[in-house]
């Protein structure tokens, strides 16, 4: 159906009510719209023939209240940077209770596992690649990770 044809049909529909019940109709969602805004419109527009309501609602004003968003830094890292392979909740330790993987200051060697990466009830275990002393942790225990998220630093000059 064209906006046309969609159009006459409206414009008959409401030929039918008669002009002052399509008007009552109009503004009474008019009336529900506004209502529901958290905010008043900057604009309205009714249209009986065609039967349409348009509002548009002026952008939100900046809350002078609300801080500004913090700025993610990213901590200033030397050395290997062992990063998440998925998305997921990163462990330090085999099982609740038990004693982490790894502490800073620890020597690792290449293959080592070094933490747990759960996603979907699957533990996946974190392996560095390099041999080298734990520089730092990135990210706490039980704590959501992103894929290629810095987790692990590691001092490759240390373990050679």
């Amino acid at each position: 159906m064209t906006d046309a044809q969609r159009s006459s049909v409206w414009d008959g529909a409401l030929a039918e009510l008669g002009a002052r019940d399509a008007v009552a109709i109009l503004c009474r969602g008019l009336s529900d719209a506004v209502q529901a805004a958290p905010r008043p419109p900057s604009r309205v527009r009714v249209r009986l023939g065609g039967a349409s309501i348009e509002v548009e609602w002026p952008p939100p004003a900046e809350s002078s209240t609300m801080p500004p968003p913090a700025e993610e830094t990213t901590p200033e890292t030397t050395g290997h940077v062992v990063r998440a392979e998925l998305v997921g909740t990163f462990y330090r330790q085999p099982e609740p209770g038990t004693k982490p993987f790894v502490e800073v200051g620890d020597i690792v060697e290449p293959d080592q596992q070094v933490a747990i990466v759960e996603a979907m009830k699957l533990m996946n275990p974190v392996v560095v690649d390099v041999g080298g002393r734990v520089a730092q942790i990135l990210v706490d225990d039980a704590e959501g990770v992103e894929y290629d998220q810095p987790l692990i630093v590691i001092d490759q000059e240390v373990g050679e």
